[in-house]
């Protein structure tokens, strides 16, 4: 099967697109893996792919898969792609769309500049839904981890995150401990470790080891997590600049029981047709 795609990346957090809408698309696990594998495939962090909406109140559905096949709920970077995906395929001539994920409704708007704003969940910090193996909701936890007491916070966006807040992120433990909190147990559907290190009120710097991924260039939910874990501590303003490896994110967050705003840009890197051969 020939399939096109298109190759898209936001601040270096890089997806492959794909038109399920136009036509039905279906891809086994070890496929999506093969595509995403930077050596025998094309190469991406997470697999985007568009389709037909299952809710009357939405334009499209918006599926995320993991570099490792792993479906997951929510991917900020992914939506700002996605956005500018539809349109310039003329799949829509919104500048406002609303997108059906696996955990509701996101709406992203194309600004006049080609940044896209996102808004995303409301933030959760209660221990089931994010989920995490918690009784009662907390703004810090610990854990041990080869006999050292990690603290961090915890909150999902859609998806779940734990945040660490480091004095300088060029030396934090992100690949060593990154890999060992990701799959642990306190957290029954894996996690994103974001390590942030904040420079003042309106500015934080931040590294993410994603779930079924490992550390990527740039994390939109990961951005937004810090932020509203800095926030809810009192540590920043409504709104921060976050300083990613592969560039800047705008995220803002009003509080309690309000959706969370992320806004940056996205670009298209290039298009093909790749033949995918099944069963991988």
């Amino acid at each position: 099967m020939n399939l096109p795609f298109t190759k898209m990346q936001g601040l270096g957090n890089d997806f492959i697109v794909l038109d399920g809408f136009s036509s039905p698309i279906s891809l086994t696990t070890q496929q999506i893996r093969h595509l995403a594998d930077r050596h025998f495939g094309i190469g991406c962090d997470q697999l985007l792919l568009v389709e037909r909406p299952m809710r009357n109140d939405a334009d499209f559905r918006y599926r995320i898969f993991n570099a490792d096949g792993s479906e997951v709920e929510q991917c900020g970077n992914g939506a700002r792609c996605f956005a500018l995906f539809v349109r310039d395929k003329k799949l829509t001539d919104k500048r406002e769309i609303r997108v059906e994920t696996m955990k509701g409704i996101i709406t992203p708007v194309i600004q006049d500049n080609g940044d896209v704003r996102v808004e995303l969940d409301i933030p959760t910090f209660i221990p089931a839904k994010i989920p995490i193996a918690a009784t009662e909701a907390a703004l810090h936890y610990q854990l041990n981890i080869d006999g050292q007491e990690i603290s961090f916070a915890s909150v999902a966006i859609g998806n779940p995150h734990a945040v660490i807040q480091v004095e300088n992120i060029d030396t934090a433990p992100v690949l060593t401990l990154g890999a060992k909190l990701e799959p642990h147990s306190f957290f029954p559907n894996r996690v994103n470790v974001g390590f942030m290190q904040i420079m003042n009120k309106d500015q934080l710097r931040l590294r993410v080891y994603e779930r079924g991924v490992g550390e990527t260039l740039a994390c939109g939910s990961g951005a937004c997590a810090a932020v509203v874990v800095g926030i809810a501590q009192k540590l920043l303003h409504n709104s921060v600049r976050v300083e990613l490896t592969g560039g800047q994110l705008e995220v803002s967050w009003g509080g309690e029981g309000q959706p969370v705003y992320l806004t940056g840009s996205a670009a298209t890197v290039f298009e093909g047709t790749i033949k995918l051969w099944a069963p991988l």
